[in-house]
């Protein structure tokens, strides 16, 4: 972890250059074009894009990393679609909004540089990557990696596989933060054995931010014949890349988090020679074994919450990946070199931008993170949200493109005063 000697010593490096290119948003005033503003630090370009939002701001939500409000055109849209829905569901909802999806899927798979028939929409990560936990025919004693960092949810989903099936559950532990990209692929490495069949990991872990070699373990694993199902639901739109970026064969997130699409929608990416080969977690026909749409058969569904994606879509691509992912990290920054001037504070995340953006995990040293946490909203309407850990403690704060610097002004004054007295009132 970071504490203040470490960070004095590193804050006199040069900051990354920052590139601010990407689509002109429709639905931002028109003064603010491509080259005119923007950058992670031009607070008149980013209170016009907040305004583009409907959130509550007697508070301050810095939990966006557990689900983020929608800019109010994509709720426009998606209650548009809904409307449209409850005039005639049969005709309205199966034969003309359903076909629509399969523009968006093309918009999609444009966007973040694979095949529209490798994409198929779901409700959250939770259910993409269960898809892939439960899609794969393991045996009894069939061993899984993963780490002890990934999410609750996915660990529980293959420790009911343990206890249904036999299979057996590694979870190895790594540093935190970790900053040797070597060190985690060898991690992985030295935990296979002859009966790894399967490895899960996060792309950015939910509880610091951290950034994973995703590419490189994709690689190591792929030499030994051993899948590798990638957790992406903090990194899908949160930083900028591509699906050939990490070279994955499988891929899940959610869509409402860092895309800021309609809560209840994810992703799940499957190379199309994958397809045929796992499961899906509802039934499909034989017909469908080829087809990615087999991981979409769950029943009646809403149309609208999945055709609205293509306004959260619009609004990401007029940001840019780019400028969005430099203003999520000025932010993290701002807050935690700030507070890391504190001899007491323990940042639980990588300030390397190679590792980390816009989550942060910090601890104050003597102070429960758990009751920090409820002091800040209690006392101040502030929202993070505590994490513990067997190997170390903190609140999570994720601020989103919506955050006001006088938002973390207001968090930074607040933890300063818990340095100075305590949790006091």
């Amino acid at each position: 972890m970071y504490d203040r000697r470490q960070f004095l010593g590193a804050i006199g490096l040069p900051a990354a250059a920052v590139a601010c290119t990407g689509v002109r948003p429709e639905l931002l005033p028109a003064g603010l074009l491509e080259g005119e503003g923007g950058g992670p630090d031009d607070e008149d370009f980013w209170f016009e894009v907040g305004r583009a939002f409907t959130v509550d701001r007697t508070l301050v939500n810095f939990n966006n990393g557990g689900v983020s409000p929608s800019p109010a055109f994509v709720q426009d849209a998606m209650k548009r679609h809904l409307d449209f829905s409850n005039s005639a569901p049969p005709y309205t909802m199966w034969r003309v909004l359903e076909p629509q999806r399969e523009g968006l899927r093309e918009r999609m798979a444009g966007a973040f540089g694979c095949d529209k028939e490798e994409l198929a929409f779901t409700r959250n990560a939770s259910e993409s990557l269960q898809i892939c936990q439960l899609g794969f025919d393991l045996e009894r004693g069939d061993e899984v990696l993963t780490t002890n960092q990934d999410y609750p949810r996915m660990l529980t989903t293959f420790r009911q596989r343990a206890r249904r099936e036999g299979i057996e559950l590694t979870a190895i532990s790594i540093p935190t933060p970790a900053e040797d990209t070597d060190e985690i692929v060898r991690l992985f490495e030295e935990a296979i054995t002859d009966r790894t069949r399967l490895i899960l990991m996060c792309h950015a872990i939910n509880i610091t931010g951290q950034i994973l070699p995703v590419r490189e373990v994709v690689a190591m694993a792929r030499r030994r014949g051993i899948p590798v199902i990638v957790d992406g639901a903090h990194s899908f739109a949160h930083f900028a890349f591509k699906f050939p970026d990490l070279d994955c064969d499988y891929f899940g997130t959610s869509l409402h988090k860092w895309l800021f699409a309609p809560h209840g929608t994810g992703l799940l990416y499957v190379r199309k020679d994958k397809i045929a080969d796992l499961w899906p977690l509802m039934a499909a026909s034989e017909k469908q074994d080829h087809d990615i749409r087999k991981f979409e058969e769950i029943g009646t569904h809403p149309a609208a919450n999945t055709l609205a994606v293509g306004e959260a879509l619009t609004f990401h691509l007029g940001l840019g990946a780019e400028r969005k992912e430099a203003r999520l990290r000025y932010l993290r920054d701002a807050w935690a070199k700030r507070l890391l001037e504190h001899d007491r504070v323990r940042l639980n995340t990588s300030l390397d931008p190679r590792f980390s953006c816009g989550i942060g995990n910090v601890q104050i040293e003597g102070v429960d993170s758990g009751p920090l946490n409820s002091w800040l909203w209690n006392e101040h309407r502030i929202l993070t949200t505590p994490i513990y850990h067997a190997e170390f403690e903190g609140i999570r704060v994720s601020p989103s493109v919506y955050s006001t610097m006088e938002e973390i002004d207001r968090f930074c004054t607040a933890v300063e005063h818990v340095i100075a007295h305590g949790l006091t009132s």
